[in-house]
């Protein structure tokens, strides 16, 4: 089971990874949103920020999300560390139930470029 530092590098691999996307990519990544990732196994919260193309984590909390943020995922430490590292298929996981993903209408359109 993945603790919660190697989820929360496996995050900052995430931003470092959009940060240097080109195209399409990058054009989805530039959302201005706030995000929530739920570790379900952990039961933790990472909150904060996609903006300017990475993602900005502000807080780490025990429980599920306290806020309702605009794109939520909720998946197990080592989906989390997989999808990252490119083991897990996102498509795959997201259709499966392994892993949650809840946006508007119009971010899901964009986020798929990412995914």
């Amino acid at each position: 089971m993945a603790t919660i530092e190697e989820c929360r590098a496996a995050l900052g691999k995430l931003s470092d990874n959009m940060g240097g996307a080109e195209g399409d990519v990058r054009a989805a990544a530039s959302l201005d949103r706030s995000v929530s990732c739920h570790i379900t196994d952990l039961d933790v919260t990472f909150a904060g920020r996609l903006t300017g193309g990475r993602i900005e984590v502000d807080d780490t909390f025990p429980g599920p999300p306290r806020d309702n943020a605009q794109i939520r995922l909720a998946m197990a430490g080592d989906d989390l560390v997989a999808l990252v590292d490119g083991e897990l298929n996102f498509a795959g996981a997201w259709g499966s139930g392994r892993v949650r993903l809840e946006a508007g209408l119009l971010d899901l359109f964009r986020l798929r470029k990412l995914l």
